[in-house]
């Protein structure tokens, strides 16, 4: 007699699911596997600042996405299964050999190395589904989940190897076009004629596991930061000049930093526990996040161009990137806020609006006065949070509805 989902045979015991009693802390395996994106993000980041245009911009927001996704999608498998299984964890180290062989192909991804990067891609997410449909085989609802996952990624696999054959814009364009199909998937539950969507008991999350998993990454991004700062720091101007400019790039790393952590960061866990659906975090953190550590990764762009020889002017391209990024982490922040507590605070679009301001004259100074002013209008967020906390009982979540 076939066990139902409440009641796992042995195997499915063994593979399907964490043990509601178990830890619920991130494993060493996956700190181990996050190592791979910090190279990662310091490649695209550099990448970003080497032929500065929209093109290139474009392309560094692809990579961006696409390494994102393989990491995404491998956190979610290790919050529904148990990530101290055999099987889960040769899962994550095949998906880390993947993830590392896209890593070393980023400077090239856009020219001749670009089937390995969309190769490795491909055979993450197909390799996953592959390796998991026979072994959740025991649940039918889980295989079937894994079924309609895969289901998806051979679809966008399609324009992600028809991609490497082309080039140029052709490449940029089928590569967004894969892109599209996976993140969308994602935000409609996979649905797949005959099977329909993943059900809403399989999108519930581990609100401990996966707030620090998300946490972890998000300092992945500013270790990136960290690095650019360290690495260009006294190769090309006087020691004032340097260190002037080291105080600022530093001085923003750490605004971004508490930026994200106070409260909304500090509450994702508790917020996650207390909504009504769990599961709409699992459908809105991966977007949000997103947005945020493209914001930290251009704004680390930003420091390299700060801590190079630069011009007596700020050009446009290199004003985009200073000031772009943090308006980028501001937006994605806004929207995290509104996860957590159904608002967002009027100083995160007013820094929006501040950057956006200070742009025009910034374009007749040097440099380092865009990076101050951004810094400066970082600052103001922190101390509109700080004031708006202060004297107050802890503000309690509440997620939308």
């Amino acid at each position: 007699m076939p066990h139902s989902a409440s009641e796992p045979g042995p195997r499915e015991a063994r593979v399907r699911a964490r043990d509601p009693e178990a830890s619920r802390r991130v494993t060493l395996l996956e700190l181990f596997f996050d190592l791979v994106y910090v190279v990662a993000l310091a490649l695209i980041s550099r990448e970003l600042v080497e032929r500065l245009d929209w093109h290139r911009a474009g392309e560094a927001l692809i990579l961006l996405a696409a390494v994102w996704w393989t990491w995404a999608i491998t956190t979610l498998v290790t919050d529904l299964y148990d990530p101290e299984r055999t099987e889960i964890k040769l899962l994550i180290s095949a998906v880390m050999f993947g993830a590392l062989l896209m890593t070393t192909a980023i400077p090239e991804a856009f020219g001749a190395r670009g089937l390995v990067f969309a190769g490795a891609y491909v055979a993450i997410h197909l390799g996953r589904g592959l390796f998991l449909m026979p072994t959740v085989r025991h649940d039918p609802q889980f295989q079937r989940r894994a079924a309609r996952i895969f289901t998806w990624f051979a679809v966008s696999a399609i324009p992600w190897l028809v991609g490497a054959f082309v080039s140029g814009d052709a490449r940029l364009a089928c590569w967004a076009l894969a892109l599209a199909i996976d993140y969308v998937g994602f935000r409609l539950a996979y649905p797949v004629p005959g099977l329909g969507v993943v059900p809403e008991a399989q999108r519930n999350v581990t609100a401990e596991h996966l707030s620090e998993r998300y946490q972890q990454f998000f300092i992945i991004a500013l270790g990136n930061a960290i690095l650019t700062i360290g690495t260009m720091f006294s190769l090309a101007h006087s020691e004032a000049v340097n260190i002037g400019a080291f105080a600022v790039a530093f001085g923003t790393t750490l605004l971004l930093w508490r930026i994200y952590v106070h409260k909304s960061g500090q509450l994702l866990p508790v917020a996650i526990q207390t909504a009504r659906s769990p599961s709409r975090f699992l459908v809105s953190a991966p977007y949000t996040h997103l947005l945020m550590i493209a914001g930290v990764v251009a704004t680390a762009s930003g420091f390299e161009l700060l801590l190079r020889e630069h011009p007596g002017r700020t050009p446009p391209a290199w004003l985009t990137v200073i000031l772009g990024g943090p308006a980028l982490f501001l937006a994605g922040r806004s929207a995290f806020e509104y996860e957590v507590f159904s608002r967002v605070s009027l100083s995160r679009p007013g820094g929006i609006l501040a950057l956006l301001t200070i742009a025009s004259p910034a374009l007749f100074l040097p440099p380092f006065f865009a990076s101050l002013g951004a810094m400066l209008v970082l600052a103001f967020v922190a101390y509109a949070d700080y004031r708006r906390s202060r004297g107050r009982p802890p503000e309690v979540p509440v997620p939308p509805h």
